[in-house]
Order: C-alpha cells, then sequence, then structure tokens
C-alpha cells in the first residue's frame, strides 16, 4: 500500500468516524434531521475545509470531493437506522471522536507536506485538522469546546502529527508510519479519558483576589 493510498484511507475513515461521533451528538440533543446533518458535515469536514484553504488546496476536498458530502450522510443514516445500538456503546462520541482526531492529524499534517510546507505549518496544520471539526461540533451544540479545557485533547492530535511529520522528514515514511502515529494519539486520548489526565488550569487564589482588589 503507497503512501497516497494510506493517506486516503485515513481520510475517509477519520471522515467516517468524525460524522458518526456528531451524528450520535447531534442525536442526543434531539436535533432535527437537518440539524443532525448539518452537524454531521461540519464535524467531518470542517478541519479539513480550513486546512485546505490554509495551504492553498482550492477549492476544498470536503466541498469539491462528493465522497465526503456522501460519508457524512451515511454516517448521519447509519446513526439515525442504529442509533439505540450505538447509544450502548460506553461514551460513543468520546470513543468515535478519538479514532477520528488520530486520523485527521496524521492525514492533515501528511496533507500539507505533500503541497511542499514547512514541518512547522504541517504540525500546525495537522493539529487543526484533527480538532476543527470538533471544535465547530461543540459550538453548534452549545458546548464548550473539548480544545478549552483541560483534557488531553489539542495535545493528543500534536503528538500524532509531529510523530508524523518527523518521520517524513527522517526518511522512513512506510506504509505503517501513519498507522503508528495515528494510534499513538489515539492511545493517548483514550488513556487520558480512561485515568483522568488533565492539562493543568491556572485558577487565582481568593487571597490574590482580595489583594487585587485593593
Amino acid at each position: 500500500m503507497n503512501a497516497h493510498l494510506v493517506y486516503t484511507v485515513l481520510d475517509m475513515i477519520g471522515t467516517f468516524v468524525f460524522a458518526i461521533s456528531g451524528a450520535v451528538a447531534a442525536r442526543q440533543r434531539k436535533l432535527d434531521l437537518f440539524g443532525i446533518l448539518s452537524v454531521t458535515f461540519m464535524v467531518a469536514c470542517g478541519g479539513g475545509i480550513i486546512r485546505d484553504v490554509c495551504i492553498g488546496a482550492t477549492p476544498p476536498a470536503g466541498l469539491s470531493d462528493w465522497r465526503y458530502l456522501g460519508i457524512s450522510v451515511l454516517a448521519s443514516v447509519v446513526t439515525i437506522a442504529a442509533y439505540p445500538q450505538v447509544r450502548r456503546m460506553r461514551s460513543p462520541v468520546l470513543l468515535f471522536d478519538a479514532i477520528g482526531l488520530g486520523m485527521f492529524a496524521v492525514a492533515g499534517a501528511q496533507k500539507s507536506m505533500i503541497y511542499g510546507n514547512s514541518a512547522e505549518l504541517a504540525i500546525l496544520l495537522g493539529t487543526v485538522s484533527a480538532v476543527g471539526g470538533g471544535v465547530m461540533r461543540d459550538v453548534m451544540l452549545s458546548r464548550i469546546p473539548a480544545i478549552l479545557q483541560r483534557e488531553i485533547y489539542a495535545s493528543a492530535a500534536l503528538l500524532g502529527a509531529t510523530i508524523q511529520t518527523v518521520s517524513i522528514r527522517a526518511g522512513i515514511d512506510g506504509a505503517w508510519t501513519p498507522w503508528v502515529a495515528t494510534i499513538a494519539c489515539v492511545s493517548v486520548r483514550l488513556l487520558s479519558l480512561r485515568f483522568g489526565w488533565k492539562l493543568p488550569v491556572y485558577v487565582t487564589k481568593p487571597a490574590d483576589t482580595e489583594h487585587h482588589d485593593r
């Protein structure tokens, strides 16, 4: 399996699992059919659209390639039809979101490198590809985006994008490399949820507040 095919497979699978996470979240909020379809598409393609605009790959694949729309619609239909089964899964949104996070981080970094961007920009856009759709989902559903909370979310995407980019720059871009980077990202995200790993939060102490008020 060559690198281009691996990238395409990652992108399509990532689109589907992110779409599932969006459809489940929208269904849990009891949105109507149009609302579910809209949230699903934004989650599946939002981060990729931002990435493509930034690297000059216009029109973005999410808007010009019918497969992305088809995948988001399919994910919506599957979720609506099999919602009782999906609902019984433990934290389905978090599970599918973690898988999509890893796949999009790696695919985004790789596409950025293909378009001749620097390693730093590839890592940044890989992270944006991964977290962009989730941010849009949370904003549309009136939730605080996970990226702005203490959870290990963007950090996991950053890890996956970094592993992929460094591997390409080191000349070890084999067919297995994207999978290793994806597994690393997904593992860190799921382990952080399992064991409650958090980033530090800086809270103003009451004494500091009183001193400032004076």
